[in-house]
């Protein structure tokens, strides 16, 4: 298939194309190369990316909320999928400014589904996220359940991609799968993510910071099972629940060709047993600094995945201890550490 992913040069965006390159899929990536962390992380990504995939892999440095842009890119081009994992990330960032996540998640996101409505793609599939549960408490996180309470901004903006994307299902039959990732870690992660801080910090002496006091439950999920999820999703093609129940309505479903599901490990894990894991690969001990909880987190997070294993299949997800060792050995490699 011919397929475009948005986000190409981020780190979930990286590994989807690297493995849709790898069944032998041509892609066309998209990504601005924003420097909201450091861009040489990013090109290093797309070297590797050109180098897999030669001439089956195209690359445009655009930014999706430049509707002309984005216009010129599906003229040039027919889809058999999108695949949209671009998005301004990260929960800290959001309290700072805000408006960068209405441009690129919300202006985005609208230019990114007129696109797809006008090129008649076939099937849309773009990434949400588990901060969309918000102030929910009841554990495993259900699709089913509701999700108006979001504590941050940028889970404001994801959920508003959700609801946008069913009203274009609605009235353009455009079928749309959204996916809720869970606490995505692995090689070639984000530097603002723990796991890389961490890492970074313990082979450098210096202390770790552990909110919560360390006592956060996260469903701590490794990038190949993410990839895994994307890609199945991605060929299977939303369609209408022929059950859908107005009445009743399963917020995760629709009579229009949409649906959402959870992307998770399934087996959360305590911040602190994370860190003896990191500690166990790295050979070294954390200099621990306990806080208190940080403004919009959420303490706990633990996928329900039936609902996505049901419809899409289900396949042996990675043990924490063994991504987490994974990402270490990346980590020294890639850092000549």
């Amino acid at each position: 298939m011919r397929v475009l992913v948005t986000g190409s040069a981020g780190f979930i965006g990286y590994h989807t194309t690297r493995r849709l390159l790898d069944r032998g899929d041509s892609v066309v990536g998209v990504d601005n190369l924003n420097p909201y962390y450091d861009p040489r992380l990013k090109q290093a990504r797309l070297a590797q990316l050109r180098a897999a995939g030669g001439e089956r892999f195209g690359f445009h440095e655009i930014n999706i909320a430049d509707k002309a842009a984005m216009e010129a890119v599906f003229a040039g081009d027919r889809f058999d999928r999108v695949i949209h994992l671009a998005a301004q990330a990260g929960v800290r960032y959001s309290l700072e400014n805000p408006l960068s996540y209405v441009e690129s998640n919300i202006t985005g996101f609208t230019h990114l589904l007129e696109c797809c409505r006008y090129g008649a793609v076939p099937h849309l599939t773009y990434a949400s996220t588990s901060s969309v549960y918000g102030a929910n408490t009841k554990l495993p996180f259900s699709e089913a359940e509701g999700v108006d309470h979001p504590l941050q901004f940028y889970a404001a903006t994801k959920r508003a991609n959700e609801l946008m994307a069913h009203s274009y299902s609605h009235l353009f039959r455009l079928p749309t799968t959204g996916l809720r990732f869970f606490t995505v870690y692995g090689p070639f992660g984000r530097p603002d993510m723990a796991l890389f801080l961490f890492t970074k910090a313990i082979l450098a002496g210096e202390p770790i910071r552990l909110f919560n006091n360390g006592n956060h439950m996260r469903d701590f999920t490794y990038v190949a099972d993410v990839v895994e999820a994307v890609v199945r999703a991605s060929d299977a093609i939303a369609a209408p629940d022929p059950n859908w129940d107005a009445s009743n309505p399963d917020p995760a479903a629709s009579n229009a060709p949409f649906r959402i599901f959870n992307v998770g490990n399934n087996s959360p894990v305590q911040l602190v047993d994370y860190v003896d894991a990191l500690e166990e690969a790295l050979g070294r001990k954390a200099i621990r600094e306990y806080l208190p909880l940080q403004p919009g987190d959420v303490p706990d997070t633990h996928a329900d995945v039936s609902r996505l294993t049901r419809m899409l299949g289900d396949w042996e997800r990675t043990p924490v201890k063994v991504g987490v060792a994974r990402f270490a050995a990346w980590y020294r490699s890639y850092f000549g550490v």
